[in-house]
Parts: structure tokens; sequence; C-alpha cells
């Protein structure tokens, strides 16, 4: 990347979407998704959870069926989350007992972003979160990459014996592709571009060997 300002860092998604509990899991995916695309996957987590108490509170204090958004945008260390809909009623964080449902939804948004709160805007409101990033995590997943990718050719052969089962190298696999998408965008490189040639590379050999 050209730099280190938090403005060469800056992201943003928007994402509209109907407040029904089918959406609201499609929403969390590609909400996942994006944070995949912008390399910081390791605020998936804690994303996931923002996003379904957001939508499930406009399902519950909207009504099912409202028109909202989705708003995601990276800058610098933080994640902003922002749901917007068309109710100017705020929500207000109150002491919850073991019954209070919506209550300790709140109160667990509170634990789990650095900041929250509620803007009134034109037409209703937005409810906000800012995630911190935990860059030293995507910083691990570069070295592990550099890592493979200098030791890849001179890798002695592995014995037969001692495999581990598909499920668990699949799994591997996945991590180490991420790892190595990771590994590109930290120098430069657009992930995307990478998988795309790839999968060209796959397709040719593939194309080879038929």
């Amino acid at each position: 990347m050209p730099g280190n300002g938090d403005r060469e860092h800056r992201h943003r998604s928007v994402l509209p979407f109907r407040a029904v509990p089918a959406e609201v899991r499609l929403l969390r995916r590609a909400a996942v998704a994006q944070l995949g695309r912008w390399g910081v996957s390791q605020a998936a987590g804690e994303t996931e959870l923002v996003v379904t108490e957001l939508a499930t509170n406009v399902i519950k204090h909207v009504g099912e069926g409202a028109s909202a958004t989705l708003v995601l945008e990276r800058e610098g260390e933080r994640l902003r989350v922002e749901v917007h809909d068309k109710s100017p009623s705020a929500p207000s964080l109150s002491p919850a007992g073991c019954d209070d449902e919506c209550g300790r939804g709140l109160h667990l948004l509170a634990a789990v972003a650095a900041n929250w709160g509620t803007v009134l805007t034109a037409v209703g409101k937005s409810v906000w979160c800012e995630i911190t990033l935990a860059p030293e995590r995507s910083c691990r997943r570069t070295e592990r990459a550099a890592a493979v990718l200098e030791n890849y050719r001179t890798l002695p052969n592995v014995a037969p014996e001692g495999r581990l089962r598909d499920a668990d190298l699949q799994a591997s696999a996945v991590e180490l592709i991420a790892d190595l998408l990771h590994w590109a965008a930290a120098g430069g490189h657009d992930p995307e571009d990478v998988l795309d040639q790839a999968q060209m590379h796959y397709e040719a050999e593939e194309g080879m060997a038929a």
C-alpha cells in the first residue's frame, strides 16, 4: 500500500436489508465476507454478534419486514458497524435482569464494542458500534504465509503414515489460503487478483492433464 495513513485504510460498505430472520443470517455472512476482503477477518466474531443484535433489534422494535441498512466502515484500527432504520425511537441501556432480553443484548454490545451510540437522522435513526481491530493477528497470518512461501519449494517428502483426516486437511487448507491472502494484501497486492491468477493456473493445469 502506498503509505501508512488512516485514509489509505478507509473502506466503506453499504448493505440494504429487510428486517426478517432469514435476511439477518444472510447479512451476517455478507458482513464477514466483506471483512475478509478488507483483510480484517480477526474481527469476524465480534462483527457477527453486533450485526445480529442490531438487525434483530430492528425486527423487535421497528417491525418485521421493515427496511433498514447495514453500513460497515473500516478506518485505521477501528471498524464501525451501523444499522439505519426509519424509527426515531432510540434504544437505552438500563440495568438488565435475568429475564430482560433486550437489556441483555444492549449490555452485550457495550461489552463487545469499544464505543456505541445512537444518532437521529432525517428519516429515523442510526445505531452504531465501533470495534477495535487487532492488527497483530493479521501480522501473524502474514508471517506464517511468508514462512510457507520461503520454504515451499524445499519441503522434504512427508511419509504417508500419520496423515490428518480429510476434514482437518481441508480446514488447514482454508487457513493457509487466508494467510496467503493476508500476505498478498500486506505486500500491496490485490487478494482478488491473486485468487484469479491461482484459479487460472489451476484450470490450465487441469486442462493439460485431461
